[in-house]
Parts: structure tokens; C-alpha cells; sequence
């Protein structure tokens, strides 16, 4: 045998191969072959993944507006005023307010019938008003998600109560701010995310509304409980 043709001899064995240990060595380079160009796919794969996504995200437009439809809540509230024994608020606001929801509510644990409107401001921020005929504690409490009295205000005349849980660690759902006041048989809760600015908004709105309900006489015949949407 010549001397080139000589098997070499493996460093870490300090003599040739042998014919098993030599195709045990080629079969494991073989493997660790297919493994990297395995994880190279996958790693690419994840790239083009990662690359349709962003162009989707940028690609689809956006929209900081409320993906609800519109709602007319001055007709929904001519509608439903036949099934209330009190007058409806229907705030007349600025321009830039819509509303995503109006509707009778009659399905709460207290059984407590009420008027709701869902507001979204010009910031499109949510504020709800809700109208409720002869509420009691309980059902104020939970509209103002269990919070505690920060502060009143007195707005054309008409006194609120404030409830500022944006500070609190409990969930509040959406009353991060409440305001509440009383007429009559009537308890108004405004409840939302919304700024106070925006509050004392609705509040002037429906101010004249409050201030009438003095003068209204409950007749049980004309409430009509069987009307009402959610709660």
C-alpha cells in the first residue's frame, strides 16, 4: 500500500477508523446537516411569517371610531316613551356626539326599569346616561360599580353626586367615573370613561329634564315592563 493510502488516523481515537466507525461518523454528519437546514427553514419561515403580518398591520386601514352602528336615540326614544311613566331624557349635544345604543332596560336583580343611551364623545370616549324610575341603593351601587361618594357638583342648577374610581384597583367595568343625582321618582347615572368635561356636557343637556321630573305623577298603569332591551 502506498503511503498516501494509508488510513488516517483520527486524533481522538490515536488509530485509523475502521469501515463501521467511519460510516457512523459520515451518518452523523449527514444528520446534523438535514438538522441545521431544518432550523434554517424553520427560522425563515417565521421571517416571512413575521413580515406578512406587518405589512397586514400596516396595510389594513384603522379607525379610532366606535365599529358600532349609529344610533338615533331621539327616535328610539319617542318610540319607547308610551312604555315609561316619566319623561325621557334626550340630550340635544354638539356636534361630534353619536350614540351606539337607546333602549329600555328592565333585566337587573332589582327589577328596576330604566331608560339607557350609549354616547360616544367627539374623543371617542364612552359615556352612558341612564334613567331609572324609582331605583333603589342597590341598584344605584351597582351602576356606579360599588363606588364610594368623592364629591358633588352642582351643574344649571341641579345637584350631582361624584364617583371617581379611576384611582381604584377594583374592576370598575365602565364607571372609571360616575355622577348620579335624584328627582322625584327618577335617578339619573352618567357612567363612563369619558373626561368630567364631557360629563358636565350631558349633564347641562338633560338638565331641564331632571328639573321637570318634579312635577311628574307616577302612574303605575302606563309602565310597561315587557318593553325593554338588556341589561
Amino acid at each position: 500500500m502506498a503511503k498516501n493510502d494509508q488510513p488516517r488516523v483520527v486524533a481522538e481515537l490515536g488509530r485509523p477508523e475502521t469501515p463501521d466507525e467511519t460510516a457512523a461518523r459520515k451518518a452523523e454528519q449527514s444528520r446534523l446537516y438535514r438538522d441545521r437546514k431544518t432550523l434554517r427553514n424553520l427560522i425563515y419561515a417565521l421571517l416571512v411569517s413575521v413580515g406578512l403580518v406587518a405589512v397586514i398591520v400596516f396595510l389594513v386601514p384603522r379607525t379610532d371610531t366606535s365599529l358600532l352602528p349609529d344610533v338615533d336615540f331621539t327616535q328610539v326614544a319617542a318610540g319607547a316613551q308610551s312604555s315609561m311613566p316619566i319623561p325621557l331624557a334626550v340630550p340635544e349635544l354638539p356636534e361630534g356626539w353619536t350614540s351606539n345604543a337607546a333602549e329600555i332596560r328592565t333585566a337587573t336583580r332589582d327589577e328596576v326599569v330604566s331608560w339607557y343611551i350609549g354616547l360616544i364623545t367627539p374623543g371617542n370616549q364612552f359615556l352612558g346616561l341612564t334613567q331609572a324610575v324609582d331605583a333603589n341603593p342597590s341598584w344605584l351601587a351597582d351602576q356606579v360599580a360599588q363606588g364610594y361618594a368623592s364629591g358633588v357638583v352642582t351643574i344649571d342648577g341641579v345637584e350631582w353626586t361624584i364617583y371617581d374610581n379611576r384611582s381604584s384597583t377594583a374592576d370598575v367595568g365602565n364607571a372609571k367615573y360616575a355622577m348620579s343625582t335624584e328627582s322625584a321618582h327618577t335617578t339619573y347615572v352618567l357612567a363612563g370613561g369619558a373626561d368630567p368635561a364631557d360629563f358636565e356636557t350631558v349633564a347641562r343637556a338633560i338638565s331641564a329634564n331632571v328639573l321637570a321630573q318634579q312635577s311628574t305623577v307616577i302612574d303605575d298603569s302606563t309602565t310597561d315592563t315587557t318593553s325593554g332591551g338588556n341589561g
